[in-house]
């Protein structure tokens, strides 16, 4: 019995969908790993010797603990798109240091928008901490408001949100820098009506997309003219100003 010409037309419609599908698949895993952007190798060596923290490379993420325990906030990290986790350890140590366990996830496909796993999937390496926030870099960022809705509160490095949060009472902090050539000052502005009216927002002068980690230079961002030492102090002192918001 000869098969009828729509039912050939259909099984090759079909076949070409699945191969594109396919193609299309492999072509974003493929993309995924190309580019990725290391970390530095210097402050990460810096960060590993550091006394004051414990690292340690758990299941759920990188672990940035005081070493002294007794930590008692925690602050989960998404980075950005394409920048290896640990380019943040060392703009993060300094949280750390002054007692906030940080959590920095590692994305699926290094893209954070691939990745649907919930918050509890990260705050599980740290059960002692009562008080969590969920912040992120850029992308990570706009990760982490889609997150909020689970945590105490809401951090944003050298980003903003898509997601309409103006209506809680989460508490929010955006820090971003002067010179962002990618989550430009502009860009920040436009978004602010998807946080509460008291979000604070911190611009750190001189800073630049990439000056939130370290990573190397980033394409299409500003050129910093704050040192690296200068930053990471800046966001640790403006962080640690915020808990005091934060903590009951």
């Amino acid at each position: 019995m000869q098969k009828k010409p729509g039912r050939r037309v259909l099984r090759r419609v079909l076949w070409s969908v699945a191969v594109v599908l396919l193609l299309a698949i492999g072509g974003i895993l493929v993309w995924s790993q190309i580019g990725v952007m290391a970390a530095e190798p210097e402050p990460l060596a810096a960060v590993r010797e550091n006394p004051a923290i414990t690292v340690t490379d758990a299941e759920e993420g990188i672990v940035l603990e005081p070493a002294d325990g007794g930590s008692d906030r925690g602050l989960v990290f998404i980075p950005g798109a394409k920048v290896d986790p640990w380019a943040y350890a060392s703009i993060l140590q300094g949280l750390a240091e002054e007692g906030t366990t940080v959590i920095i996830t590692r994305p699926w496909l290094n893209l954070a928008f691939f990745d649907p796993r919930g918050l509890g999937s990260f705050t599980s390496a740290a059960p002692d901490v009562g008080t969590w926030a969920v912040g992120g870099h850029s992308l990570g960022g706009v990760r982490a408001c889609q997150l909020a809705a689970d945590a105490d509160a809401l951090v944003l490095f050298a980003s903003y949100c898509a997601t309409d949060l103006s209506d809680s009472d989460l508490p929010v902090l955006s820090v971003s820098g002067s010179e962002d050539g990618l989550s430009t000052p502009e860009k920040i502005a436009d978004a602010r009506a998807e946080l509460p009216a008291d979000a604070e927002f911190v611009e750190i002068d001189g800073a630049s997309h990439a000056s939130f980690g370290d990573y190397g230079p980033q394409s299409g961002d500003g050129t910093p003219t704050i040192a690296d030492d200068e930053m990471h102090a800046e966001v640790t002192e403006t962080v640690g100003g915020f808990w005091k918001q934060v903590e009951p």
